[in-house]
């Protein structure tokens, strides 16, 4: 069950780090200042950072459930800063702009070259813009490991998604976050895989269309793995077997909501402005440019855009510019990139 807060503050506090920008779905001042950062976990009690996770979810949940235009780039922003994490954390130097580079300025179906790096942004870009029933299949599952660098078999891959599909079955809110790292941990692989199946398994239970990326962004989960356990006790959960792990969890999964939901508001502001200029947009295409804005973190200059020419899309996105309606992303004279 998600814990909802009985009423909303329209003043928000602040979590440290987070956008100033006050959400369209307010958080109350109690509930921001409820979420522990890594450092002030002791003393408190597993309850308590349930219902504290249960809320922010339940905020989250409204975003979600409000289906707005912007949505896809959101997610996939929310898929950059886990990917970011992800390389941070197997040692690699890469950063969100490299990241969007390897993935952006790769040919068309030529994803081999996107590199190490480039694969994890396209593990957590796979959980943002996959319909959430084929997020938990063998195939899939498959195909993440890969992209995250993870070593698999296909008895194991298909162990797992039978555990998943158990978890999922009727376990509560606390056990499915906990269970899905247990899943990953006990078959050796890396938190950051648990940190990808936590979220889909959320958004499969709350009936969204699609996941959102949260807990690949919370460097304090760490990348350690368990030692291996029998397949047997996989789905058991970590709340009694490590009560200090699910703590830890919960707490990540609060903060990463809360960001979330900060994030929506930075995103929709900006989605506003660029539906504000778009009728004034004259050339042709140009409404399937701005939903391609909407709907990803970010394009190319050189995107192929039916109907516009490479030399139409330039000149549309220096418009876009003048209007204050995308940036650009890069920095650099050549090889530019827009987004929200």
């Amino acid at each position: 069950m998600i814990l909802r807060p009985k009423s909303l503050s329209h003043h928000p506090g602040t979590l440290h780090g987070a956008a100033t920008v006050t959400p369209a779905v307010p958080v109350p001042t109690w509930l921001r200042r409820a979420i522990p950062d890594a450092q002030s976990l002791a003393g408190k009690e597993i309850e308590d950072l349930a219902h504290t996770a249960g809320a922010t979810i339940g905020a989250l949940d409204a975003v979600v459930r409000r289906q707005e235009r912007w949505a896809g780039a959101w997610r996939q922003r929310l898929a950059l800063a886990a990917a970011a994490v992800t390389a941070r954390q197997a040692g690699r130097v890469e950063d969100e702009s490299a990241l969007r580079d390897a993935v952006l300025l790769t040919r068309p179906g030529d994803f081999l070259s996107v590199g190490p790096a480039g694969s994890m942004l396209l593990a957590w870009r796979r959980l943002a813009g996959t319909p959430v029933e084929n997020l938990l299949t063998r195939k899939s599952l498959g195909a993440v490991l890969d992209d995250l660098g993870l070593r698999r078999d296909d008895d194991a891959v298909s162990d797992m998604a039978d555990d998943l599909r158990q978890l999922s079955a009727g376990i509560g809110m606390v056990g499915l976050l906990t269970g899905a790292f247990t899943a990953a941990e006990s078959r050796g692989f890396a938190r950051t895989f648990g940190c990808w199946l936590a979220d889909a398994l959320l958004a499969q239970r709350l009936g969204w269309a699609h996941a959102v990326p949260l807990l690949g962004a919370e460097a304090a989960l760490g990348t350690s793995a368990r030692p291996r356990r029998s397949a047997a006790s996989s789905v058991a959960t970590g709340i009694d077997t490590d009560p200090e792990g699910a703590k830890n969890q919960l707490a990540a999964q609060a903060r990463a909501a809360l960001r979330a939901i900060d994030l929506s508001a930075e995103i929709e502001r900006r989605a506003e402005r660029l539906l504000a200029v778009a009728p004034k947009l004259r050339a042709k295409a140009a409404d399937a440019v701005v939903e391609k804005l909407l709907s990803d973190d970010a394009i190319v200059a050189s995107e192929k855009i039916a109907g516009m020419s490479d030399r139409g899309l330039r000149r549309l996105f220096d418009r876009l510019l003048e209007l204050g309606a995308v940036r650009e992303l890069s920095g650099r004279p050549t090889f530019r990139i827009y987004g929200l």
